[in-house]
C-alpha cells in the first residue's frame, strides 16, 4: 500500500472486539473505501485521517435485528436515533408488519399504522422500496422481512377470519415474489386482532415459500403471556417443517401470572436448539409498546398511553389515572380511547436480565419511530445494555453484549460480511466509552441522546460522531445500504 494513500482512515490504540465471542486485541484499524483492510499493527499506512482510540472500544456496527423502521429510513434518513446507539444495520418487517407489499389506497389496518400514515405507503412491491430507498441514501443499513399480517391485508377483506384456500394462495404467490427481490424471509404477529385467526396451516404454507430461498422465520408468539409454552411450540413447528431457521422476537414472560418463568422458557428453548435452529432477541426494558390492546388491559400492571386518535388530550397519561378523570372501568375508558398507543409496564426486571444474559438471544430496540411519545428503547436500547447491564449491573460481560448486537445477528440473518471486524468485512464501526456509555432515554422523557457513542462508520462512510444533533448530522454522509437476501 502506498504511503501516498491519502483515502485511508486509521483508528489507532483502540480495544477492538472483532465480534467474535470473547476475541478482542489492543491495536488499529485501518478502513479504505467501504472495508475494512487491515488490522492489528497499522502504523506502517499513512493518513491524515488518524482516529486516536486510546482507552476506547471498537466494535462492529451494531444490529438492531428488531426494528419497524420500514418507511423511517425514507422519511429521516439520517437515522439520529439508530446511528446515535451505535447502530449501522437495522432489521425492519417484525411482527408480521411490512411496508410492503401494500395497495396504496387503502387505509393500513392495526398494526401496520404503527409503520405511519396511509400516505407514506407508496411501494407495490420489495423493488419499489429498495428503489426508494437508494434514492434517500439513509445512514444505516437496512435487510427487510415480509409481514404476514401485511399480506393478509393485500387479499383479505375480513382480517378477523383465517383466511380461505384461494387467499393462502395468492397470499403465497405475493411472499413469493418479495423473495425473489431480495427479502429475508417471513415475519409473523400472531397476538395481533388481524393476524390471530390464523390457523397453523396457513402460516407453515407461507412459511414453506421461504425454503427454497434459504430465508428465515421470525415470530411474535400467538402469545407472551401464560400460554407462552404452547406458542413457542406452534413456532418451532412451522420453523421445522419448512426448515428454516427461527428467531423469537422479543422473548419475554408478560403479565403479572406470567412473572418468574424465564428460566422455564429458556429452558424449553435450548431443549429445542438440540435439533432445529432457533435463537430470540429481546430488549433491555421492563415494559413493551404497541398499539393499545383491549385484551392487554389489566389494573394489575401500568398501562401508559402514548397517543390517541380520539382523544389525543389524554396522551402521556396512565389509563388508570384516564380511567378516574372519565369516571368509568378500566376497559370503557380503554375502549373510548382507540385507536390508541400504549406502553405497558407487564414485566418483572429478573425475567428481563436472563434474557439478556442468555447467550443466544439478540438485541432488538422495537421502537416506534412514528409514536409521538415513543418507548425510551427506540433511543436508548444499545448504550442500556452496555452500560446499564454490562457495566452496571454485571448482569451480562462486555464481550457478550457485543457479541450479541453483532456477529450473532450477522449470522442468523446471513448478512454477508457485516458483524465482525476483519480484513476484507465492510467497515461498519462504532468507537465508544465503555467506562460513560449511558442511556439517556426515559419513559417521561424518551427522545434523547446517549452518551458515549464517539464515532460512528457505514460502509466506511464517516456518519457521526458524539454531539451531532439533527441539524449537524446533514454535514455528515449517508453511508447505508439495501442488503438484499441475494
Amino acid at each position: 500500500m502506498s504511503d501516498n494513500n491519502f483515502n485511508i482512515t486509521v483508528i489507532r490504540n483502540a480495544t477492538v472486539y472483532t465480534g467474535k465471542l470473547n476475541e478482542w486485541f489492543v491495536g488499529d484499524v485501518a478502513i479504505a473505501g467501504e472495508r475494512i483492510i487491515a488490522l492489528g499493527d497499522c502504523s506502517h499506512f499513512y493518513s491524515e485521517q488518524v482516529i486516536d482510540a486510546t482507552g476506547l472500544i471498537l466494535a462492529p456496527g451494531f444490529i438492531d435485528v428488531h426494528t419497524h423502521d420500514d418507511l423511517e429510513v425514507i422519511r429521516n434518513p439520517h437515522m439520529l436515533c439508530k446511528l446515535s446507539q451505535g447502530v449501522t444495520t437495522v432489521i425492519a418487517g417484525n411482527c408480521g408488519i411490512s411496508s410492503v407489499p401494500c395497495v396504496t389506497d387503502v387505509e393500513p389496518v392495526d398494526p401496520i399504522n404503527l409503520l405511519g400514515p396511509k400516505a407514506d405507503f407508496k411501494y407495490t412491491n420489495l423493488t419499489d422500496f429498495r428503489n426508494a430507498f437508494e434514492r434517500a441514501k439513509p445512514s444505516v443499513n437496512l435487510a427487510q422481512l415480509i409481514g404476514h399480517t401485511s399480506l393478509r391485508a393485500q387479499v383479505m377483506n375480513d382480517l378477523s377470519k383465517p383466511a380461505s384456500e384461494d387467499e393462502i394462495t395468492q397470499m403465497q404467490s405475493l411472499l413469493r415474489t418479495q423473495m425473489e427481490q431480495g427479502a429475508l424471509g417471513l415475519s409473523t404477529g400472531l397476538a395481533y386482532p388481524n393476524a390471530k385467526a390464523s390457523s397453523s396451516n396457513e402460516v407453515n404454507r407461507l412459511a414453506a415459500q421461504v425454503t427454497p430461498f434459504e430465508g428465515v422465520y421470525t415470530t411474535h408468539l400467538r402469545t407472551e403471556f401464560q400460554g407462552i409454552i404452547d406458542a413457542m411450540d406452534e413456532a418451532f413447528a412451522t420453523a421445522k417443517q419448512a426448515n428454516l431457521p427461527l428467531v423469537i422476537s422479543h422473548l419475554k414472560c408478560a403479565g403479572i401470572d406470567n412473572w418468574g418463568r424465564a428460566a422455564e422458557v429458556l429452558a424449553h428453548l435450548e431443549d429445542k436448539r438440540k435439533s432445529q435452529s432457533v435463537c430470540c432477541d429481546c430488549y433491555p426494558y421492563a415494559a413493551s409498546s404497541s398499539t393499545l390492546d383491549l385484551n392487554q388491559v389489566t389494573d394489575s400492571t401500568e398501562i401508559y398511553i402514548t397517543w390517541s386518535e380520539t382523544h389525543p388530550e389524554m396522551a402521556k397519561r396512565t389509563l388508570a389515572d384516564i380511567a378516574k378523570a372519565w369516571q368509568l372501568p378500566l376497559m370503557e375508558a380503554a375502549k373510548k380511547l382507540m385507536p390508541a398507543g400504549a406502553v405497558y409496564h407487564c414485566m418483572l426486571e429478573d425475567d428481563v436480565k436472563q434474557f439478556l444474559s442468555f447467550e443466544n438471544s439478540m438485541i432488538g430496540s422495537d421502537g416506534l419511530p412514528c409514536d409521538p411519545h415513543p418507548h425510551p428503547r427506540l433511543w436508548g436500547t444499545f448504550p442500556r445494555v452496555l452500560g446499564h447491564y454490562a457495566r452496571d449491573e454485571n448482569t451480562l460481560s462486555l464481550a457478550l453484549a457485543i457479541h450479541k448486537m453483532t456477529a450473532l445477528p450477522s449470522s442468523k440473518f446471513k448478512l454477508n460480511k457485516r458483524g465482525k471486524i476483519a480484513k476484507g468485512y465492510f467497515a461498519d464501526l462504532v468507537l465508544f466509552d465503555a467506562n460513560t456509555i449511558t442511556d439517556n432515554a426515559t419513559f417521561d422523557s424518551p427522545i434523547a441522546q446517549s452518551v458515549g457513542i464517539k464515532h460512528v462508520w457505514v460502509n466506511g462512510e464517516d456518519s457521526f460522531v458524539e454531539g451531532l444533533d439533527e441539524l449537524s448530522i446533514t454535514q455528515y454522509g449517508r453511508g447505508g445500504r439495501f442488503l438484499s437476501r441475494t
